[in-house]
């Protein structure tokens, strides 16, 4: 290879890796715009699912359930032996009127099982409307995921909101950064090709 020629070829991948900064950099600032969208809050949807595992998700499920938003309730990705009981106190809400209502998903450990735990809960209870309550920055992946499980469900997206008030935690530019990248992932169908784990029987939340 000449010095010409690699001259060349040097300009051509500059140019290629300022090219491809650029249109990370444009995604990312999407990205950041899309998470960051207040939702869409109907009337009434036959169903509601919170993706758990961040603050406020289970709470506000709770809370709009109790508002007669939806007909039922799935909490998705419930670790541990937490119980409906335990729950609903923390949201304000008297378990016992909404007991039969709420499922507690046990099955799902990523968003990905949380979007195939809603999919097995939506076909056996009939869901045509969702209600998806998760965190702001999570809400793209979480859609993406779930509008490859359920074509036929409408999705309405309730993000929770970051919280910018003096002296409360934000979500850390890595964690946003890291979102941005499982993001891209889901969209190219990389977490597709993982075969799904199976979905263990759910329960509904007991309140003693």
């Amino acid at each position: 290879m000449t010095a010409l020629s690699g001259r060349r070829m040097a300009t051509v991948l500059g140019l290629a890796l300022i090219v491809a900064l650029l249109a990370g950099g444009t995604g990312f600032v999407w990205f950041v715009h899309l998470a960051g969208q207040a939702g869409h809050l109907p009337a009434h949807v036959d169903g509601i699912v919170a993706f758990t595992g961040g603050a406020d998700r289970v709470e506000t499920a709770l809370r709009l359930l109790a508002e007669q938003r939806g007909d039922k309730l799935l909490l998705s990705g419930i670790g541990g032996g937490a119980e409906l009981a335990e729950l609903a106190p923390r949201a304000g809400i008297d378990p016992a009127p909404l007991a039969a209502r709420v499922t507690l998903g046990r099955g799902a450990t990523t968003t990905r099982g949380n979007a195939q735990e809603t999919a097995a809960w939506a076909k056996a209870n009939a869901i045509q409307s969702l209600l998806v309550v998760t965190a702001s920055y999570h809400m793209p992946r979480a859609l993406a995921e779930l509008d490859r499980v359920l074509p036929d469900v409408t999705l309405f997206p309730l993000p929770v909101l970051l919280d910018e008030r003096p002296g409360h935690a934000v979500v850390p530019l890595r964690l946003i950064v890291e979102e941005y990248v499982k993001y891209l992932a889901t969209r190219v169908g990389l977490t597709a090709v993982i075969p799904p784990r199976d979905v263990p029987p759910q329960r509904v939340g007991r309140t003693g």
